[in-house]
């Protein structure tokens, strides 16, 4: 669905619903199966795997802190995404009986056309909140951007794009369309070193679906 700025060691991405064959084993993208996609669908799950993939490695009461949740249902949370194994002790900074969680992974990328017409209806459900999830994040993440957007340096405000377009297509061509887009964005990818002057972590939402003709 739905990612790292501020001192995480990969970059974040959000869950990705087409099936990218070709990014998920050389970049650290994990591929969701039925099984993880339902320990993966509850709204503080995905909000917790994007915040450490976004921010780096936190503490159930950091966490907390951060998405206005109890250090209680953070805690449980993490476990269970640890259970599936979307997230994972950071030995390296627990002290003592402090438990530090970082993303075991860049990203996730699922089959969402499969999952919407899997026989098990608890998987059809499952699909339903992740996407419904995703969506609102992204949303959320636009709105936040346009109400900060003057905060930023002028540079940046003509460094954005909120556009829409319509093409007609047949199923084979979008597909094609959106391996292309992502192969683009990808090819940004490392290309500006993490402290760079003027640099920003920079997110983009593809966004591309049919509409009926009337």
């Amino acid at each position: 669905m739905p990612a790292p700025e501020d001192g995480a060691e990969t970059p974040a991405d959000a869950e990705n619903a087409h099936d990218a064959e070709d990014i998920r084993d050389t970049e650290n993208i994990h591929k969701v199966d039925a099984r993880t996609l339902r320990g993966l669908a509850h709204p503080l799950r995905l909000r917790l795997l994007a915040a450490l993939r976004e921010f780096g490695p936190a503490t159930a009461s950091g966490l907390a802190d951060r998405l206005g949740e109890s250090s209680g249902a953070t805690s449980y949370h993490l476990r269970q995404l640890a259970a599936y194994g979307f997230v994972e002790d950071d030995p390296e900074r627990g002290k003592g009986r402090e438990r530090w969680w970082r993303a075991a992974h860049r990203g996730t990328v699922f089959d969402s056309g499969r999952f919407l017409s899997h026989p098990d209806p608890e998987v059809r459900g499952a699909v339903d909140v992740v996407l419904h999830e995703i969506a609102t994040a992204h949303s959320q993440e636009l709105s936040t951007w346009i109400g900060t957007m003057r905060e930023w340096p002028e540079e940046w405000r003509d460094g954005w794009d909120i556009s829409d377009f319509q093409v007609r297509l047949t199923p084979d061509l979008a597909e094609e369309l959106i391996g292309k887009i992502h192969e683009l964005i990808e090819g940004y990818r490392g290309q500006v070193p993490e402290g760079t002057e003027g640099s920003a972590n920079v997110r983009s939402h593809v966004h591309l679906f049919p509409r009926p003709a009337e």
